[in-house]
């Protein structure tokens, strides 16, 4: 039998730009639970959403009718080592994951930098790290069992209910409540992480040279300034050049977190010290090489609160768009205090992936808490909408289902399945009718 708070409950995401306050709270612990939370909210004429650790900057998870947290459901966990599959509840944390699977000698392909979202978050968003040759978290998925509208429990592969899965694995919650997931795992394996400090020109001079020269390759680049911090994660036989504890704690948790917090509480107070500050933070991050368990070196703690935007391009069109970027971050009427991060990631089939048909880059721009950045996200939207742009599902973006279809060729078939699964659009909130149409 499941929980079910009576009182309304008022939830916040963890950027603190979403809230909302639900009629009742369901915490399911079982299939069945969830199945009956979804006839409930169906039959008293209101909608109902799930929600996980709220690490989506949209309005995804908001939900003002009835609210499902997945933290207390339990499924089976089991873990195939020979065929390296693992099955999981949909609302375990990549934390926990991390930990079960390094447990068997396992480890998911590639991760972003935290680890704090819930799986079904996490795959249902879009969620990516960084590897030219790899898709988002989506693409390891090999099975998913989830609720639809009607209380139905379907259990999908690209065997079994091939459209549906095809849908759900970045579904956005639309089609179903995902509460089981079978992830396709690898062998456990090291990383050898190197970080160093570039020129913008240099790096853009020879884009296919770093994506291509590495597993895993980003850059983050310091406004007002031509600098870059470039990292790669590259496989290597062992762990021979661990991080020491001094060091990660300096530059992870003291430099990045600590120090970068002040900093951008000075920016916040004094805008005019931005440039400056974002200059001597290009300078004070060194070059540093170490190795370590792939989770550990992909996931870091990310303490100091901000806003994001993040738009999936052509990989062509990256250069253009770092220029124009560049521009309207000199024009704004206000500072930016967060380096912009790019990334890379490959083509995929997954109907509403952001690398749907396409090898993708992805350039993200942040901006401190409590600081303006309308202008500032709505200027690069335009830019990025114009050189075929596709935002990221939990980040914010302002297009609409209407910019949106001719950008997916699946677009109408993803709604034709909507409708089929949730027939009263039990999972519907503002966001959804923002992005995919009533």
């Amino acid at each position: 039998m499941f929980a079910m708070a009576g009182s309304p409950a008022d939830w916040s995401n963890w950027a603190g730009n979403q809230r909302s306050t639900a009629l009742v709270t369901a915490r399911p612990r079982s299939v069945a639970d969830v199945a009956e939370a979804v006839r409930r909210a169906a039959a008293a004429g209101t909608t109902i959403r799930a929600v996980g650790s709220g690490h989506s900057f949209t309005a995804t998870a908001v939900a003002d009718g009835h609210r499902l947290d997945l933290a207390d459901l339990a499924t089976d966990v089991t873990v195939d080592v020979a065929r390296r599959l693992v099955t999981v509840p949909a609302g375990m944390t990549l934390h926990a994951l991390n930990d079960l699977l390094a447990g068997h000698g396992l480890a998911v392909p590639n991760l972003g930098d935290i680890d704090a979202q819930t799986i079904a978050g996490a795959i249902s968003t879009g969620t990516h790290g960084t590897g030219a040759t790899l898709g988002c978290l989506s693409t390891f998925v090999a099975g998913l069992t989830l609720v639809t509208g009607t209380g139905e429990v379907l259990r999908c592969s690209a065997d079994e209910h091939p459209d549906v899965f095809d849908a759900a694995r970045v579904g956005l919650g639309a089609v179903g409540i995902l509460v089981e997931v079978t992830l396709r795992c690898v062998d456990a394996f090291v990383l050898r992480a190197h970080e160093r400090p570039a020129a913008l020109a240099d790096v853009l001079a020879d884009l296919p040279g770093l994506w291509g020269a590495h597993d895993h390759a980003e850059f983050y680049w310091f406004p007002y300034t031509d600098r870059v911090q470039v990292k790669t994660n590259d496989r290597v036989p062992a762990d021979d050049r661990p991080l020491p504890r001094w060091r990660g704690w300096l530059d992870d948790e003291f430099l990045a977190n600590t120090v970068f917090a002040g900093a951008c509480r000075l920016g916040r107070a004094v805008p005019a010290l931005a440039p400056g500050i974002s200059a001597v933070s290009a300078r004070a991050l060194t070059e540093r090489t170490y190795t370590g368990r792939s989770d550990r070196v992909f996931c870091t703690p990310r303490r100091v609160r901000f806003v994001e935007m993040e738009y999936g391009l052509p990989r062509d069109a990256l250069p253009t768009a770092l220029a124009e970027l560049r521009r309207i971050v000199d024009r704004l009427p206000f500072k930016v205090l967060f380096p912009v991060e790019v990334r890379f990631t490959a083509a995929d089939d997954i109907w509403l992936s952001h690398s749907y048909g396409r090898d993708s880059a992805y350039v993200a721009v942040h901006q401190y808490v409590g600081l303006p950045y309308e202008p500032y996200f709505r200027a690069f939207e335009q830019v990025a909408t114009e050189l075929g742009g596709r935002p990221h599902w939990g980040k914010l973006h302002w297009r609409d289902a209407a910019s949106l279809a001719p950008a997916y060729p699946k677009f109408t078939d993803f709604q034709a399945l909507r409708a089929r699964l949730d027939p009263q659009s039990v999972f519907e909130n503002p966001y959804l009718r923002q992005v995919l149409g009533s």
